[in-house]
């Protein structure tokens, strides 16, 4: 690799960072350690990153605030949270905004790369070269541009995620057939365990919402088996 993938790692137990950024850097990664949440945002501003992880408590701005804020900016940007609590709220919090994982300290270090690392490349290169395979679907009375991620209607267009995109050309690929669920959690996130389910039906409850305009349109959940996107 020509270019160290950049890491934006936000902690404020001063120890641990420097631990955590240590076991980055000897794994390759270029990474910018910073101690709290206003920190991170303006490292944000003023760098290129490939990804963040966030500590969820934080002083001055906590982690959750500081993922808000980067997903305005980069919808697509991988965001991995860092925290002591096992709180289910927590974790629901940290799906709703779209994390790619949420890892509980004490945690083992090569799991904690190996888990990096898979995000990375789920949303890499190869990532984009399967989404833009097929170009165009059209849904109802909707336009879906793949390559663009572009959802057209005549109420207006929706600028979607690369994550949005490629669930909804899983879905497309088996319009008024069920795509099963285990398959798109293996193939967009990379495992089927519980944290990544609940990740896939909020994106699912938010592809809902962006089709909403067409009453032909449904995304019906296959209880136990996967999601059916039906157009009457």
């Amino acid at each position: 690799m020509d270019k160290k993938t950049h890491i934006l790692l936000a902690e404020d137990d001063n120890n641990l960072g420097f631990v955590i950024q240590d076991n980055l850097m000897v794994n390759g990664f270029k990474v910018t350690l910073c101690g709290d949440g206003e920190e991170a945002l303006k490292a944000f501003a003023n760098n290129q990153f490939d990804m963040c992880v966030l500590d969820v408590n934080m002083p001055r701005k906590d982690g959750f605030a500081v993922a808000e804020t980067i997903r305005e900016v980069n919808p697509d940007m991988p965001i991995v949270f860092l925290t002591a609590k096992t709180m289910q709220e927590d974790k629901v919090k940290g799906l709703t905004i779209g994390a790619d994982d949420y890892i509980t300290k004490p945690f083992d270090f090569q799991e904690f790369i190996l888990r990096i690392n898979a995000i990375l490349k789920r949303s890499g290169v190869t990532t984009e070269e399967k989404v833009e395979k097929i170009e165009h679907y059209t849904i109802g009375s909707y336009s879906f541009d793949v390559k663009n991620q572009n959802l057209a209607h005549k109420s207006g267009d929706k600028k979607l995620t690369k994550k949005e995109t490629r669930i909804l050309t899983f879905l497309c690929e088996h319009i008024n057939d069920i795509a099963p669920r285990d398959l798109i959690l293996k193939n967009i996130w990379g495992n089927d365990d519980y944290f990544s389910g609940r990740s896939m039906d909020v994106f699912i409850s938010k592809l809902r919402k962006y089709l909403s305009e067409d009453s032909t349109i449904q995304i019906n959940n296959i209880h136990g088996v996967g999601f059916k996107l039906e157009v009457k």
